[in-house]
């Protein structure tokens, strides 16, 4: 019954989050092109809003613990473990004031109305994974670049998504080439719970009545930490609070 209730859903969605990128791909270009960099990421947040609201239609609900841990006016590198793209529209919501940036994958910088527009104008990076040495100079790049400006990376070291909720091995060298770069950042582990019952028959229909949790953990500076004993308690963090 829940699945069958969950097409109509669905389908209203989809239709929601269509219209909604293919406006703000108009508002993200005039933003941009005017008015630069502080008007463009309003727009995304005002994007990602819409993102998340338009969920509501499918009975999502959201809990973020910890924002209050994330400290001002200092380069952030968010690690999580990745379960949907839901995770990405929640942390560009919940997590705005902090700017977040992502390391995303070469194919999603074009054919899709506004995300690619944001993901290729908006600070984040496009890694190949075919080629290693493209992918850790694109990591590196916005290392230096939240180094400078004060602003978030945000990275899932696993590498993809894990459609069952467990998470997948944690990989080091991303998150190894952030901190090397930027030195004064702190990093913030973040567990995510359930945001993959969002896609659990699939991308039609979606789930429904789905309750998405984010764990904001104790940040750990970089520079206080060395780098072996960084990422291990980074990963064991995240996942001894997986549900």
């Amino acid at each position: 019954m829940q699945k069958l209730i969950a097409y109509p859903l669905s389908i209203i969605y989809y239709l929601l989050f269509g219209a909604t990128l293919v406006i703000f791909h108009v508002v993200q270009w005039i933003c941009f092109n005017l008015f630069g960099y502080n008007a463009h990421k309003k727009s995304v947040d005002v994007l990602c809003f819409f993102l998340v609201l338009n969920t509501y239609v499918l009975g999502t609900k959201y809990k973020i613990r910890g924002l209050e841990k994330l400290p001002p006016d200092t380069p952030l590198i968010v690690a999580s473990n990745h379960q949907s793209w839901y995770d990405i529209t929640t942390i560009g919501w919940y997590m705005r004031k902090i700017h977040p940036k992502y390391v995303s994958k070469i194919e999603l910088g074009k054919g899709i109305p506004s995300i690619s527009y944001n993901l290729r104008h908006g600070g984040s990076v496009l890694i190949d994974r075919k080629d290693g040495k493209q992918a850790l100079s694109a990591i590196r790049q916005l290392a230096e670049y939240i180094e400078i400006h004060k602003r978030s990376a945000v990275i899932f070291p696993e590498g993809t998504r894990s459609n069952t909720g467990k998470p997948r091995r944690f990989a080091e060298n991303g998150l190894k080439i952030l901190c090397k770069y930027a030195p004064s950042a702190y990093v913030v582990p973040v567990t995510i719970n359930n945001s993959w019952k969002m896609t659990r028959w699939g991308s039609f229909p979606l789930g429904i009545g789905t309750k998405i949790e984010f764990t904001i953990h104790d940040p750990i500076p970089v520079k206080d930490t060395p780098f072996p004993t960084l990422f291990e308690k980074t990963e064991q963090v995240i996942i001894q609070s997986i549900n």
